[in-house]
């Protein structure tokens, strides 16, 4: 079977992670579930190993924009990928000034309709599909970032010829989100994890907390996430463990996540552990300082063996 891979670039996407993640991976497990979904790098590599078959699958993220567009390549593939491969010829021929026509004048407007009425993700068209996959190939270091007025603000980034539509990609992404028992929501962690329970796994991937006052690493999500929502999420984390779940959490070192994991009584007590790997940070203003950064895994998984 060919490896699917994510359309979309995302800030801590973890295909990067994978090796250090797959030893934890449960040998086996009933149901698995991913409520900040993301590039769904994760849900794909359980996929191309068919690690997920005969499984039931939540995805969920907070985003709009994610699921709306999920939704649309599970739903109407053929479609996006015809309006990704306009966009495309767009972006070959006239560059940066078609990035931000498209930008201003075409996906700002048609989103900010979708975000005004009830369940938004449902009102998602493959145009708008395929408009935000065009935008985050073509934007600058792949970010997803709104401004106050809920207005999409990356600025073009500086490609020559990016592939933006790979068509059997794209047909790949759609065959995985079209699983039976696979679904999509958008629900933030709690509502998403409510069920969780004995023999389920789960794969959290939050926004990273800041390791220093100068990182932020919040400013690349539409909705922050700070401080307040780790220390909710630790508690879900540690009722997860004690539900007797398989939990793995990807975070940063940052001296707020030791002391809520590495450093925590309770979630120790609850069989959680905190370990540090090495990943790349692919996402950061400046290129110089891209490269190897340390992350936690904090996880009540005992390693399996799981090869790369």
């Amino acid at each position: 079977m060919k490896q699917v891979r994510p359309v979309l670039k995302w800030a801590g996407g973890k295909r990067q992670l994978l090796p250090a993640l797959r030893p934890y991976y449960p040998s086996s497990f009933t149901r698995y579930l991913e409520p900040f979904v993301g590039s769904g790098a994760v849900f794909l590599d359980l996929y191309n190993r068919s690690m997920l078959d005969g499984r039931d699958v939540r995805l969920s993220d907070i985003n709009v924009d994610v699921i709306g567009c999920y939704r649309m390549i599970r739903d109407d593939v053929d479609a996006v990928i015809e309006e990704l491969g306009a966009l495309q010829d767009g972006y070959w021929s006239r560059g940066r000034e078609h990035f931000y026509e498209v930008r201003d004048d075409r996906f700002n407007p048609r989103r900010r309709a979708i975000h005004a009425v009830e369940n938004p993700d449902e009102h998602y068209t493959p145009d708008v599909a395929a408009m935000l996959i065009y935008l985050n190939r073509t934007g600058y270091n792949g970010l997803f970032r709104v401004n106050r007025r809920g207005l999409f603000n990356v600025p073009a980034g500086r490609y020559d010829s990016p592939r933006i539509c790979d068509a059997d990609n794209l047909r790949g992404l759609s065959a995985a989100l079209g699983q039976p028992g696979t679904m999509l929501a958008v629900r933030d962690f709690d509502r998403a994890l409510g069920e969780a329970g004995p023999g389920d796994f789960v794969y959290l991937d939050p926004p990273y907390a800041p390791v220093s006052p100068t990182a932020h690493f919040t400013s690349y999500t539409a909705a922050r996430f700070g401080q307040p929502e780790q220390a909710q999420l630790q508690r879900t984390v540690i009722r997860l463990a004690e539900r007797g779940a398989n939990v793995l959490l990807s975070n940063s070192v940052a001296p707020d996540i030791r002391a809520l994991y590495a450093e925590n009584d309770q979630a120790r007590s609850a069989g959680l552990r905190a370990r540090t790997v090495e990943a790349r940070r692919a996402i950061n203003s400046r290129a110089t300082s891209r490269g190897a950064v340390l992350e936690y895994l904090i996880t009540n998984i005992r390693e399996t063996g799981v090869v790369n």
